[in-house]
This record gives C-alpha cells, sequence and structure tokens, in this order.
C-alpha cells in the first residue's frame, strides 16, 4: 500500500507518482505510474470532496493502480467518476473504477473527431483514442455535479480533443483543466481528432474566467491561469507565424517544417511535433492564408497563399 499524505500542510508542488497528496481542504491528487515524455511524472488523478468523493481522470487501464487508489482512500465511498476527454491515458480506468465501486462515469461524452477522414487518410493519426468511453451520464456547458460541500461545473474546451471538458471548483477558485492547460508543457493538438482553431477558442475562453488556479492533468498547478494562457495563446500566434514564415522561405512539407522549428527535440516527440504543425497547416488552410492541393495532409504540400 502506498503512501498516503493527509496531513494540514497542503502539497501544491510537482506531482509524485505513488503518493495521494492533499493539495487543499476539498482536492488531494494521486498520480498514476505511467510517466513518459507525453505525460510528465504521470496522469494526475484528483479526489474531490471527503467521505463521499468525486474521483476526476482515473487514467490508463491498471488494475493496480485502481487498487492503490482505493486503499489510498478507506472507508470513504467513490459517487461519481468523472472523465475530461478520452485519451487511454486518462479514461479507461473509469471503467474498472466503475466495476469496483458502482459509482456513475460522468462528464464527457464518446470520442469524436473534429472532421471526417479525407479521402485515403490514415484513419487514426492519433493512436491514444478511447473508443470504448461511454458516460452514463454526459455534462454540457454549465452542468453541476454536486456533493457535501463542493460542486464541479462542466466547462467545454474543445480542440485537444473535441468533447474535452474542464470542471470549475468554484468554492475554491480552482478548475481541473485536464489537457487543455499544463504548466510542464503545451498540450498537442493533433488532427483529425483534435482542432487547432477550436483548441484557440478554448484557450480565448478561458481566459474569460476569475479561476485563480489551474489543476492539469500532467504536472503540477497553473498558478495565475489568466496570465498563463495569455501566454499559451501568445505562443501558439508565433508558432503559427514562425510555420508560415518556413513555408514563405521554402519548405514545402511537414517533415522540413518541425526540422526547422524543433530542433534538438527529443525523437520521441517528433511524431506528436508534426501533428502539431499539421493542426496549424489545416487552420491555416482554412482561413486562406496556406494553399495546399487537396484536403490538408499530414503528408501533403504546402505554399504560401
Amino acid at each position: 500500500m502506498s503512501e498516503t499524505r493527509d496531513d494540514p500542510v497542503f502539497d501544491s508542488g510537482a506531482p509524485t507518482s505513488g503518493e495521494t497528496q492533499r493539495l487543499s481542504a476539498l482536492i488531494r491528487r494521486r498520480v498514476c505510474s505511467n510517466a513518459s515524455p507525453f505525460t510528465a511524472s504521470g496522469t494526475c488523478t484528483y479526489i474531490v470532496g471527503s467521505g463521499a468523493v468525486a474521483v476526476i481522470d482515473p487514467g490508463p487501464e491498471d488494475a493496480a493502480n485502481i487498487d492503490a487508489l482505493l486503499a489510498s482512500i478507506p472507508g470513504e465511498r467513490v459517487e461519481a467518476i468523472v472523465v475530461t476527454h478520452t485519451h487511454r491515458d486518462h479514461s479507461p480506468a473509469a471503467r474498472l473504477l466503475q466495476a469496483r465501486t458502482g459509482a456513475p462515469i460522468v462528464g464527457c461524452g464518446p470520442h469524436r473527431a473534429a472532421r471526417d477522414l479525407a479521402e485515403g487518410e490514415f484513419p487514426h493519426l492519433d493512436a491514444s483514442a478511447d473508443r470504448d468511453h461511454v458516460p452514463d451520464r454526459l455534462m454540457r456547458e454549465g452542468d453541476t455535479l454536486t456533493g457535501d460541500g463542493w460542486t464541479l461545473e462542466a466547462v467545454e474546451t474543445p480542440g485537444h480533443t473535441m468533447n474535452h471538458l474542464a470542471f470549475a471548483l468554484p468554492q475554491e477558485s480552482a478548475l481541473f483543466s485536464g489537457d487543455h492547460v499544463m504548466a510542464w508543457s503545451t498540450s498537442i493538438v493533433a488532427p483529425p481528432d483534435g482542432s487547432m482553431r477550436a483548441y484557440m477558442a478554448s484557450l480565448d475562453k478561458l481566459r474569460e474566467r476569475t479561476e485563480t488556479v489551474y489543476w492539469p492533468g500532467h504536472g503540477g498547478p497553473v498558478r495565475d491561469p489568466r496570465r498563463f494562457v495569455r501566454g499559451l495563446s501568445a505562443h501558439r500566434r508565433q508558432r503559427e507565424t514562425t510555420i508560415r514564415g518556413r513555408i514563405e522561405a521554402g519548405d514545402r512539407d511537414i517533415r522540413a517544417i518541425v526540422g526547422a522549428i524543433y530542433q534538438g527535440l527529443n525523437p520521441a516527440l517528433r511524431g506528436a511535433a508534426a501533428l502539431s504543425v499539421f493542426a496549424h497547416l489545416e487552420d491555416l488552410v482554412e482561413r486562406g492564408l496556406v494553399v495546399t492541393e487537396g484536403p490538408p495532409r499530414l503528408e501533403g504540400r504546402y505554399a504560401p497563399a
């Protein structure tokens, strides 16, 4: 059984795998043992409330992790299993936890793509989708889930996936931001499942909100989130400008663009970088700023408009 940190000194620093850490009066965090270049130290699972709790994003299909999660909350009852989005490092364990507790699965809907596949396009550019996820209760913008002393309010934030939800906790002016906003890394946006245009619109939406801390799906908390989200938006706009510059300089395919703007990148992340560039190019083509023959493709050739 792993150690449970439940003392009155709240721990809001870097997540530690194998511990259940108390972050605030209402929030505890447990990190799954699935560290990777894409997941930081692992998927952050959040426990909201005490006694009768909600569990947010129980993680990948890992029975041992669910055993450890339940062992860390002895005598407490899971009343709801909340899912932000359908990637395999977030949602599959919801079904394992439901089998152990009988709690309903609520939150995001089944996985869906941002657009139809183009003719001949490989169907799963983003292979991380959990296509078996079906919630007992689908939550939409403004829908709430309530417990003893806490409320979770759904905030639709499509882009990373099109069914992505964040959840506001008004009692603590906090937002569980899933993979939409993270302090440790920018989020991958991978067509056709994700959409850069939707992602940017969701960032703009969060800039209008007033939460003072975000608890993301990976890594530590986001402090001063309105300023942080402004920075994320500026970073994405600068990346778009850089991609247009590479095309104007003569780069014609995604491989060349990735090689030019992601120098020194971990080779394990080159595929993700290519998908991110593809997402920007797809948006640029839709806006008439870049041209390609036919619909945008990962292997397509691009030119200035």
